[in-house]
């Protein structure tokens, strides 16, 4: 059986890595003010964009998901040929309308595929699921990596399924904003009240970062650290530690709102480079999905791993 993999483009996995394992993308676009961007997970575009836009109005961005019909004829015009099983794997519905999009675009294909499959030559049917990471940012990187891994290894469809069920529930994304009074503008432009607006306000006087958190969907601060890279320290150490504990997936993801040196240079990444070879956990390190960085800000640290639940601390 031939099995396809696709995510939105809100994921933060290395578009080298998405290429060579013949990931699809489902493009979210952003607007801010006449200016509109198609993120396709191209670093230099992405990081260009940001440095011309984001720093002064992206806290006003507007993001659009890809719609039901440009979905449904991306599966129709090319993947129900390709594939006989499709895995289209998404950010948090509680985040972004790409889920509901996606489940929308599915009653269509299914009903329509038929045609296309046997003009290719196909007799055979055609699936789809529909999978909702419950994660954002790097969090939302452990389920892909998952479903190559298996499906490389010759796994089934029902137990890739499965599996990325089992993840779902059991991955962590957590992240440190790097500029406070970015984000309580851009959670005032949203009407966002996942970290209050009186937090971010004080933390950005004080000069105190939140740790942010979301499993299962939900979003909230675990922690305050003083200062940026402090808070950056102390969540590698954090991770390090789930590392050295034993994890669920051999896999840490980390994205970051900038150049990747930047996040390289900070207190505490090399002990977590350490902890992953000695663990044989593999990282994968790409700059943060424009989506992402509109909604926290430019220069921000997000990290994503699956794991039996522990406390921050």
């Amino acid at each position: 059986m031939r099995i396809g993999i696709v995510v939105d483009s809100a994921c933060d996995l290395p578009p080298d890595w998405l290429q060579a394992h013949d990931v699809k993308l489902l493009p979210v676009t952003v607007r801010i003010g006449d200016s509109t961007f198609v993120d396709l997970r191209d670093a230099r575009e992405t990081l260009a964009f940001v440095d011309a836009h984001v720093a002064e109005r992206g806290h006003t961005a507007e993001t659009a998901a890809f719609g039901a019909e440009q979905i449904e004829a991306l599966f129709l015009e090319q993947l129900v040929i390709d594939y006989d099983y499709v895995f289209c794997i998404t950010v948090t519905r509680n985040r972004s309308q790409i889920h509901e999009n996606a489940t929308q675009a599915s009653f269509g294909i299914l009903g329509e595929y038929k045609p296309v499959r046997m003009q290719a030559g196909h007799t055979t049917p055609f699936a789809l699921r529909i999978v909702d990471t419950q994660q954002v940012f790097a969090g939302q990187g452990i389920l892909p990596v998952e479903a190559v891994r298996l499906r490389d290894a010759g796994a089934t469809a029902p137990e890739i399924r499965s599996r990325l069920e089992f993840l779902a529930e059991r991955s962590y994304a957590y992240m440190v904003p790097r500029d406070l009074g970015y984000l309580r503008a851009r959670i005032k432009h949203r009407g966002d009240r996942s970290v209050s607006l009186l937090s971010a306000l004080i933390g950005g006087a004080l000069d105190i970062k939140p740790i942010l958190h979301c499993h299962r969907g939900e979003t909230g601060p675990v922690g305050k650290v003083r200062g940026f890279a402090p808070a950056a320290e102390k969540l590698f150490a954090f991770t390090a530690g789930r590392v050295r504990a034993g994890l669920l997936t051999p896999t840490v993801c980390l994205s970051y709102g900038g150049e990747l040196d930047e996040m390289r240079q900070l207190p505490g990444y090399d002990a977590l480079v350490a902890a992953c070879a000695e663990h044989n956990v593999e990282r994968f390190e790409t700059v943060m999905s424009m989506t992402g960085m509109v909604n926290v800000g430019a220069g921000s640290l997000t990290v994503g791993f699956a794991a039996p639940p522990q406390p921050f601390s």
